[in-house]
């Protein structure tokens, strides 16, 4: 499995974890953005955030193009 198919395959467990997480829970916002260190959310965001440029970048690259 080539690195960018094992992004989007972590990207699409983190989105799996995060609707059960949120259907059984709920999403506070503040969870979301700034989770505290334990909480299930604590970090979701930024880690997601850093998958998705980093696929963005990789994506780039193969075709040349730039941000």
């Amino acid at each position: 499995m080539s690195e960018k198919q094992e992004l989007i395959k972590k990207m699409m467990e983190m989105q799996k974890k995060f609707i059960a997480y949120e259907q059984e829970n709920g999403v506070e916002m503040e969870d979301y953005f700034v989770g505290e260190e334990g909480h299930p959310l604590h970090h979701f965001r930024q880690e997601y955030m850093d998958l998705a440029n980093k696929l963005v970048d990789m994506a780039h690259a193969e075709k040349g193009s730039h941000r």
